[in-house]
């Protein structure tokens, strides 16, 4: 697990000294502490501060885990897996997975927006601080979460100039955050002619956070003076909503309806639309879903674009493609304002939605196999909470079961290469009990959770769920069951009936048309299969045909999975220099996709292929870190004895060259490795990280090497240390530099290696 995944601020952090101070110290009694208070008041911000400020304090990392944009509280504990980088790819329960992980790590977990999902996280938090005595979480949300030891700290609005304060008005935090999100977006001063305007607007506002960046925005077009006086007459219809509503959340609400007063119709009405997507979006997406003859596509951009310079919807820029956000309480707004506008307008949008993503997701399924797997990977994680979505419409709507297995069956390749088997067969196990009709649809949804089912150890619930598919008639799909037989079969260490499976599958392929992918797949596995039966030529031959197939497509994820099986096969007849080249390939390649289990499949073996160079200090340092990741996994090596007996080999040789103490260190060092720094561990040629001299850092140099070391950015670094931005970027690039290194992952390894990471004494390992 990497030490944290706390995004990076993009914008000054204003104030909020006093309540950083009690955050901190109540972190230092109690073992939860929630934060409250009513939405837009900062709650999130302020959490994920204060997790930096004692981001030194937790040895095994800061986690932060985003609820906003989960409405299922059935995947808190996916989604809480998926945080902490633990790849679901067992049978077993979130809960369990989190509870082994957790049990003996000093961590604090952060769970940001848990307002909608307290009744799912209250005995969730509960179970977790029972079985992990050192871990600590914090959590936001508007509500407490109940649970006995929790310490809440509401969270107020920034203090506000009383009437006979506004002439030192600069002091108070509410005028700060304003003036200084005014000048950002518009070059705003504050001066003796608008200070009181602006002390009256800021006490107006309440000091409510969300509510003052948004009025900072529309200084671009109105003055403060002009401000005031609409909210003080144009917008008193929204003010309220009963008198049981506090009254700082109907001065939200102002600001809210004053913003969106302020838009066009077209802006309005897109704004509306907007919130039946479940998390960020592309333009695409918004012109597909959202356009009509009301809101014409060609309207679309512009609305965006107005949306956007009103700070109403996020803009997120990200590898040569722009995506679009909506903050949750802005979603809240829009999606009340679709009821009114139309009660069943809602739904109709869904359903849109649904349709747009399922095509999506059946555009990615038949291109997966081909020379753009990495963009369809990096897309299709992009849409995570969009085809969450989707599927919760489908399994929750009348009559849209059949479309909910297809949609989970066409995903099979996110949910089995890239991380999220224990999400995938959630949807899918929900899907198939709404419709058991025979429809091509279910044998999909079956196949699928078949495959998912036989990756995390469900054998004989897998060959089940095949052989029913294979009943259900359609030709292609039939052979892929006998094909997943075979994997299921071979997982559970039948070599003598996998291999006839696979055969026959073959058979069946080779019969069909359009099926290259799953004859390079099905050989790939074949070839798996002969090597651990010792058939060295067969393997041979079948890694030849697959590897064919793969590069007249351009693929990539099989071809990882073909190179790790040529490694296998090249280290039993003895060629260390193609088992090595083979294993680095795969894994560079599985590294791409996320894929964890993948990984450490290879890190396993590139252990054991050191032991025959005699690198046995690196070998036992990758085991180590090889049963980290395991741990974070599930079944370490699915429980076979097929894929274990590299392992037992490389303990043994390393065990019998180290001795025990030595190799004991060592696999500990290793266990200290993320996934990053293992695979970079587990990549370096000649020792490079570990073999070779390095200069002496200066105390400042090794200040800041520790910090990036505990995975934090440029810009935390900067924090940490008091300094500017471009002074740590620029510090952290020279000690790059001065130590030859090439990324970041290099230096964690290497500062791993000389016992400078928190919780290690240098020279103990």
């Amino acid at each position: 697990m990497e030490r944290s995944n706390l995004p990076a601020e993009v914008t000054s952090f204003v104030g909020r000294r006093a309540e950083l101070a009690e955050i901190k110290r109540l972190l230092g009694v109690s073992r939860l502490v929630t934060l409250t208070g009513l939405g837009g008041v900062g709650k999130s911000r302020l959490a994920m501060r204060a997790a930096r400020a004692v981001h030194r304090s937790f040895p095994d990392g800061v986690r932060l885990v985003e609820l906003a944009d989960l409405e299922d509280p059935d995947l808190l504990g996916h989604t809480v897996c998926q945080a902490l980088g633990l790849a679901d790819h067992t049978t077993r329960a979130p809960m369990e997975i989190l509870i082994d992980h957790l049990r003996d790590l000093r961590v604090l977990l952060l769970l940001d927006g848990a307002d909608h999902l307290v009744q799912a996280c209250a005995p969730l938090v509960d179970s977790l601080l029972r079985a992990a005595p050192r871990l600590r979480i914090m959590a936001t949300s508007r509500q407490a979460l109940d649970i006995p030891g929790e310490h809440l700290l509401v969270i107020s609005p920034l203090p506000i100039p009383a009437p006979d304060e506004r002439a030192s008005a600069a002091r108070h935090e509410s005028v700060a955050l304003f003036v200084e999100r005014a000048s950002a977006v518009s070059g705003f001063r504050l001066t003796e002619r608008n200070r009181e305007a602006v002390a009256r607007l800021c006490a107006r506002l309440d000091g409510i956070p969300l509510a003052l960046e948004l009025a900072a925005v529309r200084l671009r077009a109105m003055s403060v003076e002009q401000i005031l006086d609409r909210l003080d007459s144009r917008f008193r219809l929204l003010v309220g909503g009963g008198p049981t509503r506090p009254t700082r959340h109907q001065t939200l609400r102002t600001a809210m309806g004053w913003s969106h007063e302020l838009c066009t119709t077209e802006e309005r009405l897109l704004w509306a639309r907007l919130s039946v997507f479940g998390g960020s979006f592309d333009l695409d997406a918004a012109e597909r879903i959202c356009s009509d003859d009301k809101l014409p596509t060609d309207d679309i951009l512009d609305a965006v674009s107005g949306l956007v310079e009103k700070s109403i919807v996020m803009r997120e820029d990200g590898a040569g493609a722009v995506r679009y956000r909506l903050l949750d309480t802005v979603r809240e707004y829009g999606a009340e304002w679709l009821r009114r506008l139309d009660p069943s307008a809602s739904g109709r949008l869904r359903a849109r939605h649904m349709v747009y993503f399922a095509e999506l997701a059946r555009e990615c399924e038949t291109a997966w196999f081909g020379a753009g797997q990495v963009e369809i990977f990096a897309r299709t994680q992009a849409e995570h909470g969009n085809l969450r979505a989707a599927l919760d419409f489908c399994l929750t709507s009348p009559g849209h079961a059949r479309e909910g297995m297809e949609l989970a069956g066409a995903l099979w390749f996110y949910w089995i290469g890239c991380g999220y088997l224990g999400e995938g067969r959630h949807w899918l196990d929900q899907a198939l009990t709404l419709d058991a009709g025979s429809s091509l649809q279910r044998a999909k949804a079956l196949l699928a959770c078949g495959y998912v089912s036989s990756s995390q150890g469900d054998y004989e619930h897998a060959i089940k769920l095949f052989s029913e598919c294979r009943a259900i008639g359609d030709e292609t799909l039939a052979a892929q069951a006998v094909h997943r037989m075979g994997c299921a079969t071979l997982l559970n260490d039948d070599l003598e009936a996998a291999i006839p499976l696979f055969e026959e599958a073959l058979r069946l392929y080779n019969g069909l048309e359009a099926v290259s992918d799953k004859i390079a797949t099905a050989s790939t596995e074949l070839a798996l299969a002969m090597a651990f039966g010792g058939r060295w030529e067969r393997s041979a031959e079948l890694c030849r045909n697959a590897r064919a197939i793969c590069e007249r497509y351009g693929e990539r994820w099989v071809l990882a999975h073909l190179d790790y099986v040529e490694s296998y096969r090249a280290w039993a007849v003895g060629d260390q220099k193609r088992a090595i080249e083979a294993a680095r390939e795969s894994l560079t390649t599985h590294h791409l996709f996320h894929d964890t289990l993948g990984c450490v499949m290879v890190i396993e073996l590139i252990a054991l292929l050191l032991t025959e160079s005699d690198a046995h200090e690196r070998a036992a340092v990758l085991q180590g870190a090889a049963e980290h990741l395991w741990h974070s996994i599930g079944l370490p090596l699915f429980g076979s004895r097929n894929f274990n007996d590299a392992h037992v080999e490389c303990a043994r040789r390393a065990r019998e060259a180290l001795g025990d103490r030595r190799y004991a260190t060592a696999v500990a060092r290793g266990r200290r490795l993320g996934l990053d720094a293992a695979v970079v561990y587990a990549l370096e040629e000649d020792h490079r990280v570990e073999g070779v001299a390095r200069p002496t850092l200066t105390s400042v140099e090794t200040q800041i090497a520790e910090l990036v070391a505990e995975g934090l950015t440029d810009q935390e670094v900067a924090e940490r240390l008091e300094i500017a931005d471009e002074t740590a970027e620029a510090q952290v690039a020279d000690i790059l530099a001065k130590l030859s290194f090439s990324s970041r992952a290099q230096l964690t390894v290497w500062m791993t290696q000389q016992g400078r990471l928190p919780g290690m004494r240098s020279g103990s390992v």
